[in-house]
């Protein structure tokens, strides 16, 4: 990537972020959201577990009108910072509130422990469209 791509890359990043930091004072728990997930898979095993417990989870994200929003994403190469996760994806939520009756519901917490069987780390982050 020239010099000249890279700054119109930055100028660009830097008016998105403005955008954004705007638009975090919008946000209600009751507007639906995007969920931001990035995994690190343990080794020896940790991408098989976490699709049993995409699986298990299935019934409860039709419950409370959850839904993978976007393809799996498999990072390949950070263009400016460090992120090495395995693999991000988007959930769309009716809303806050309902995500967290999702994460609240007893069979979630029982589903729960596969996840944490998979995966070595997480990031979650709320997400609103802009």
């Amino acid at each position: 990537m020239g010099i000249l791509s890279k700054l119109k890359l930055k100028l660009g990043l830097k008016l998105l972020m403005a955008k954004s930091k705007r638009s975090k004072t919008k946000m209600s728990n009751r507007d639906p959201i995007y969920m931001l997930n990035a995994l690190w898979f343990k080794p020896n095993g940790g991408h098989d577990t976490y699709k049993q417990y995409m699986a298990a989870v299935e019934p409860l994200l039709k419950k409370y009108n959850g839904r993978v929003h976007s393809n799996f994403y498999v990072p390949q190469n950070e263009i400016i910072g460090k992120f090495d996760a395995d693999l991000v994806f988007f959930v769309k939520w009716p809303s806050w509130d309902v995500f967290n009756q999702f994460v609240s519901d007893p069979d979630y917490q029982d589903i729960m422990q596969i996840r944490e069987k998979a995966i070595t780390n997480s990031l979650l982050i709320r997400c609103a469209k802009m």
